[in-house]
């Protein structure tokens, strides 16, 4: 898990209580965005990850890792998540546990988990896209 640097989260107490992640994610002066596509279990050949539902979270996580370190991100710098599910009662709680390896569960990002009926390629189980900062001067990031 990357430490959440540089980012500042907010629940208010004017706002209802939130569970598992942050009403509100306040990004650093200067920082650019940096949006995600949507991340599923698939390798790098372009095959599915074969373990169930866990081995593809997985995967889509570390497949969001690696497009974010491309741009000059990190796992820390996210500041928003939105997961799809085919079924938010079934997978909801293994999703967050998962993620929780990756992200600091203190301090977690803003999201929204909806749930679909399916995903756009036969057998994908999940997906999840980002919205993430970079600091200007990274490599391949904000000038």
């Amino acid at each position: 898990m990357t430490p959440r640097v540089s980012l500042r989260t907010l629940n208010p107490p004017t706002m209802p209580p939130a569970k598992g992640y942050s009403q509100v994610v306040v990004v650093p002066p200067g920082a650019a965005l940096v949006y995600v596509s949507g991340q599923i279990g698939m390798r790098p050949d372009g095959t599915l990850e074969p373990g169930g539902f866990a081995a593809q979270v997985t995967r889509a996580f570390t497949n969001l890792a690696a497009a974010l370190e491309a741009a000059g991100s990190n796992l820390a710098h996210i500041v928003k998540l939105t997961h799809y599910l085919t079924d938010v009662d079934a997978q909801l709680a293994e999703v967050r546990s998962i993620r929780d390896r990756f992200l600091d569960p203190t301090a977690p990002p803003a999201s929204t988990a909806v749930e679909v009926s399916r995903l756009v390629i036969e057998g994908v189980l999940y997906e999840v896209d980002a919205v993430a900062f970079v600091l200007p001067g990274a490599p391949g990031g904000a000038g």
